[in-house]
């Protein structure tokens, strides 16, 4: 049991709960995520709210299986059972044909994979989870993966029952790892605070397994849901002490450069230019790296979303020529010219879009704006969708126009769920 389940069981909602503590409800929030530690001067009063003593309010707040319990805030899911060899096995092939990734991992492997995780080893877990990341990149419709993810979880969490304290270190990382992908899911649907706790749950899960770049990878998905929300102070924040951990990190990973890169946005949501063009070129330093830089899991930065990346910046500033001119230039990235990624592409489309609804051009907006509504509809992400929705309130100069009307009315039937 942690945080969250005893303040539920006592029958504290977190206003309920931060009113007997004498705290703001988001720190009660903070505290269940794990984000932050309870102050010991709010010990006390924490520990009679819930009906324990000190000692047993310490044991709740440090219990390890509490990470895993907390990923149930991933609803159970009706293809979901016993969590068993057989069900991971069986999800997995379904996910594989369902996504049509045959090209990941043939079914052999999936065997191999599926009893690596029965037998409960770190390296099992691993290996699983670098295999479910390849599904979910090669997923159209991201929903698909989450029953085999939400098996991996629950694998997961009965790995961890009755183990050493030694048995449980490397266990966290793979945790950690999980509950990144779980978290992306997470997000992808439009469920922010679901993905907010998943990232908070992932840092905490790497934290106590001494997995700095994991940590810290951790830590930059969580400042982005603070940034999609426009929370750039809070963001801010959590980027300097995900900055810190990185560099305590591996230097061969470009985990550091995604930490620039992330800030450079958080520096335009700001309105500052210059500290967004030096956090950008800090984030191009990842060409310098000898390898790629990235596992093609929990981390990808490689800096072939830099150009994207500076021309959702400069629409963020105002710079509209520079952000026109990046925004094309990420349009030839190879993945995004062929359409192997619709999230990406749908994206840089709105933020093209979006330019020209500032300039007022409305052919501008209807060439971009129309592609990028197909591909929220093709891929069902409610990522694009979202941005989508917030691109209407850049049309009130243009109502006048039918096209933009039927534009408008196109973008209000999407799902963003």
């Amino acid at each position: 049991m942690g945080l969250r389940e005893r303040r539920l069981e006592m029958g504290h909602s977190q206003e309920s709960l931060a009113q007997a503590v004498g705290v703001d409800r988001t720190t009660i929030g903070r505290w269940e995520r794990r984000l932050v530690q309870v102050q010991p001067s709010l010990r006390p009063r924490l520990a009679e709210s819930l009906k324990l003593d000190l000692a047993g309010l310490d044991a709740l707040l440090k219990q390890p299986a509490a990470l895993l319990q907390g990923a149930a805030q991933l609803p159970p899911s009706n293809d979901c059972g016993s969590g068993s060899t057989d069900m991971i096995r069986r999800e997995f092939l379904r996910v594989i044909a369902v996504t049509g990734a045959l090209a990941a991992v043939s079914a052999e492997e999936a065997e191999e994979l599926a009893e690596g995780v029965g037998r409960g080893t770190s390296v099992g877990f691993h290996r699983m989870n670098a295999h479910l990341w390849q599904v979910y990149q090669l997923a159209r419709s991201k929903n698909s993966v989450y029953p085999a993810v939400h098996e991996q979880i629950v694998s997961l969490t009965d790995a961890l029952k009755g183990r050493s304290d030694a048995e449980v270190v490397p266990l966290c990382a793979a945790a950690g790892d999980l509950f990144q992908l779980a978290g992306e899911l997470a997000f992808d649907g439009n469920d922010y605070e679901g993905a907010a706790a998943s990232y908070a749950l992932a840092a905490t899960a790497c934290r106590d397994s001494g997995a700095f770049d994991l940590w810290a990878c951790a830590l930059v998905r969580h400042a982005y849901v603070d940034v999609y929300e426009r929370r750039y102070g809070e963001a801010e924040k959590t980027l300097a002490t995900a900055a810190r951990v990185a560099k305590r990190g591996d230097t061969a990973l470009s985990t550091r450069h995604w930490v620039s890169s992330v800030q450079a946005e958080v520096h335009a949501g700001l309105g500052n230019f210059d500290a967004c063009e030096r956090a950008l070129d800090e984030a191009e330093r990842v060409a310098d790296l000898t390898s790629t830089g990235c596992n093609g899991g929990w981390l990808r930065f490689d800096g072939s979303r830099l150009a994207e990346e500076r021309g959702a910046g400069y629409v963020q500033l105002g710079r509209l020529d520079l952000a026109e001119a990046a925004l094309g230039k990420a349009l030839e990235q190879p993945n995004l010219a062929k359409g192997q990624s619709y999230r990406r592409r749908g994206v840089v489309l709105t933020d093209l879009a979006a330019i020209g609804a500032k300039r007022r051009d409305a052919d501008q907006v209807l060439t971009f704006g129309r592609e990028a509504v197909q591909l929220a509809r093709t891929s069902s992400s409610g990522y694009v969708a979202r941005r989508l929705q917030g691109l209407r309130a850049e049309f009130a100069p243009m109502v006048r126009d039918d096209r933009i009307l039927g534009l408008e009315a196109e973008i209000s039937a999407l799902s963003t769920h």
